[in-house]
């Protein structure tokens, strides 16, 4: 029973025997042990169990002392001495018969019998820790070691790291990896000691691999009562034939397993001071005090070129080769990539070696980019894109895009080695690569120039594809440089046809079409420039383009007309010149366009020599062309002229007073059978709203008949017959509302 002296409550903890009565042994630290015959049972003031297990004596014991961390038992035979730790091993008796008494003093014990008394003194501390590690006892020689006095501490500190280090050597032989790991680590060596002890692993040349070493004396006093016999060398690894199959076992999967472990654990420390420094030397370049940039000692550091002075990036790269070499050599792909990817300290040329030969490309390119090795990764990524393409069964891991996606985030830092690199996607994967240059701000100047130089056949596909996506970032330089590209192939291609007498002016290429769509809505080019590199007898719709944008709408027209015999060009020239006239402000008139196109149809025979005339002087003097031709349309006589009233409804577009009755009656006179009749009238009946009706009737051949002209006429008379209606209802609604 225990009786809590406070309240006064009794707790009955169990019945007594039968052959012995019930044993009570305080501890210093207010713990009890029971006893119950040859049973003892540690528990807490209240009786609950304080801990698993029980002691079993010999016998029942008559008496129990303390003596941390021993308790010894006199029985009438004998004196049992055993350790209060779990399992509450026996670790020594004594024999002794006819004891009755037993007593503790300060520094023994005292055992006496009928006749005698004896004294039983300690072994020193520190002999009980050597002789139990020498035993193989190193639970127990670790659990004396906090006994030292705390004067000891630096003392107890090495033993403990002593033992730790024999107790995981003898785990580790034993197969019990992880637990060996774990003593490595509370015994603090170096990671390169547990390293030794596995030869498969690669190490940083720099490294100096450590032997392994004396283990300490762990008495260096004599009071510890050590002696210098009982030094022990540490066990080494075994090389010798006969211990091969160790080896392997050493190298197996839970050795390289437990190791991971170990290095995880005491990674984090290791990496964290390697940042500090990295750090520190940020700060110092900041505030002057080191004239090498930290950018540079990085760089230097990952190539591994240059020695480091640094212990910790040392220990950090031992560290970190030697992890990714064990995920690597434990199938955990995933890991290894994932340790890539985050801050690393791994050896370059070790672990590239490791990665190509396994094949390893994805973690190959992390550990290439991590070290702000680029070039190499976009050369391997390049490489593998080849490989993909030929092998189609890993066609998907990898592609062009992968190239794009590495190159996103060096746009701001290195644009040339971007467009190194993007020569080849540029032509696999064009929009995107345009797009690429767009998102990573790159100039199109900086671009074109790249691709002239090094690869002059993507240089037009490059322009025509950021003009397409994005106008306004292309300048007009660089607008007429794709126009003279495109123009270039062009008459390559003209001169290759002509050689061969096969030229045809209605044949258009793919290169030509992209031509003449490049001349018509490209603005930024210089149209003079080209008009030189023209052939004289041919390409005369780009030509004709030239001289619109050059606004030689009348010479435009002729070549429509007299050289291509396409008058629906003509038409649709026209009918663009009116459309973006009408949306200007202000308004420009554009209707006399179609009535040069009319004096064109009814006098061809003049207009071609006119305009032939007129198109040779404008290429052979550009520079002078626009003032030397003039407009038929706007001849202009100071002679005084003729206003002619237009039909009420046709659009108020006037002609120049230069249409004079003489042109109009050479017009009639030279007629004849040269007049393209059929194409007057075509011109007249579809497009009647936008010609002055009043000039058109008045430049018609005499003979021509009304009958014809109904298309024509019909509408137009339609036409102002509303309007004058319309204009007379509102003119009485007015005349309405002033009488009222």
């Amino acid at each position: 029973m225990i009786l809590n002296a406070t309240n006064g409550a009794l707790s009955e903890v169990f019945s007594s025997g039968k052959i012995a009565p019930p044993l009570v042994v305080p501890l210093p630290s207010g713990e009890l042990i029971l006893g119950k015959e040859n049973i003892g049972v540690l528990v807490d003031q209240n009786g609950k169990l304080v801990q698993a297990g029980r002691i079993c004596w010999s016998e029942a014991p008559i008496a129990v002392v303390i003596q941390k961390p021993y308790a010894i038992a006199l029985s009438p035979r004998r004196v049992e001495i055993r350790s209060l730790r779990v399992p509450y091993p026996l670790i020594q008796t004594i024999v002794l018969h006819d004891a009755c008494h037993l007593i503790k003093s300060n520094n023994a014990i005292v055992v006496a019998s009928n006749n005698s008394v004896y004294g039983l003194f300690p072994v020193p501390l520190g002999a009980q820790i050597v002789q139990l590690t020498a035993s193989g006892e190193f639970e127990e020689a670790l659990a004396l070691c906090k006994l030292l006095p705390p004067k000891d501490a630096d003392l107890r500190a090495a033993r403990e790291r002593s033992i730790h280090t024999r107790y995981a050597h003898y785990l580790f032989e034993n197969g019990c990896y992880e637990e060996a790991m774990d003593h490595f680590l509370a015994s603090q060596v170096d990671i390169t000691y547990v390293l030794s002890l596995y030869p498969s692993i690669v190490l940083p040349k720099t490294t100096t691999i450590p032997k392994p070493e004396k283990l300490m004396d762990l008495s260096p006093d004599d009071s510890s009562g050590l002696s210098d016999d009982l030094e022990t060398l540490l066990p080494q690894p075994s090389e010798s034939d006969e211990n091969a199959a160790f080896e392997f076992k050493k190298t197996s999967h839970n050795t390289l397993m437990a190791l991971i472990m170990y290095l995880q654990k005491k990674g984090y420390n290791i990496v964290e001071k390697a940042a500090a420094e990295g750090m520190e030397e940020v700060v110092l370049d900041a505030i002057g005090d080191n004239f090498t940039s930290a950018r540079s000692k990085k760089s230097n550091k990952r190539h591994g070129n240059v020695p480091i002075n640094s212990a910790a990036r040392d220990m950090a790269a031992i560290l970190d080769t030697a992890l990714l070499q064990a995920l690597l050599l434990t199938g955990q792909q995933s890991a290894a990539l994932e340790l890539l990817n985050g801050l690393n300290y791994c050896d370059v040329k070790i672990c590239e070696e490791l990665l190509q030969n396994g094949n390893h490309y994805a973690a190959l390119l992390e550990l290439y980019k991590s070290n702000l090795m680029h070039r190499e990764s976009l050369k391997l990524l390049h490489q593998l894109v080849e490989e993909s393409k030929r092998n189609q069964s890993h066609a998907g891991e990898f592609g062009p895009e992968a190239i794009i996606e590495y190159l996103k985030p060096l746009c701001g830092t290195d644009p040339m080695l971007v467009l190194e690199f993007s020569l080849f996607v540029l032509e696999n994967r064009p929009t995107q690569t345009i797009e690429l240059f767009l998102s990573g701000n790159i100039p199109a100047d900086m671009v074109n120039a790249y691709l002239k130089q090094h690869a002059p056949n993507m240089q037009g596909r490059y322009l025509e594809l950021m003009l397409a996506m994005n106008e306004n970032r292309i300048s007009a330089n660089l607008q007429n440089e794709m126009v003279q590209i495109s123009l270039s192939e062009v008459l390559e291609w003209y001169s290759e046809l002509s050689a061969q007498q096969m030229w045809d002016e209605k044949a258009y290429s793919p290169t030509r079409k992209k031509l003449l769509s490049a001349l018509e809505s490209i603005s930024g080019y210089n149209p003079e420039a080209l008009l030189e590199h023209l052939p004289p007898d041919a390409l005369f719709e780009e030509r004709a383009i030239l001289f619109g944008k050059m606004n030689q709408h009348e010479l435009a027209l002729s070549l429509y007309v007299h050289k291509l015999h396409v008058p629906e060009l003509a038409l649709a020239y026209c009918d663009r010149v009116y459309d973006s006239a009408v949306h200007r402000l202000p308004v420009k008139s554009s209707g006399n366009l179609y009535l040069t196109l009319l004096q064109i149809y009814l006098n061809p025979r003049k207009t071609t020599t006119y305009f032939e005339n007129s198109i040779m002087n404008l290429v052979s003097s550009p520079n002078t062309s626009t003032q030397k031709v003039s407009s038929v349309a706007s001849l202009k006589s100071k002679v005084g002229c003729k206003k002619i009233a237009s039909i009420e409804g046709a659009e108020d577009m006037r002609i120049g007073a230069s249409n004079t009755d003489t042109t109009i009656e050479e017009s009639s006179e030279e007629g004849g059978s040269t007049i393209m009749f059929d194409q007057v009238l075509d011109l007249l009946s579809r497009r009647w709203d936008r010609i002055n009706g009043a000039y058109a009737l008045k430049i018609l051949p005499r003979e021509t008949k009304l009958q014809n002209l109904l298309p024509f006429l019909g509408p137009l008379v339609k036409k102002s017959s509303e309007a004058y209606r319309n204009s007379s209802v509102i003119k009485s609604l007015r005349q309405t509302e002033n009488l009222q």
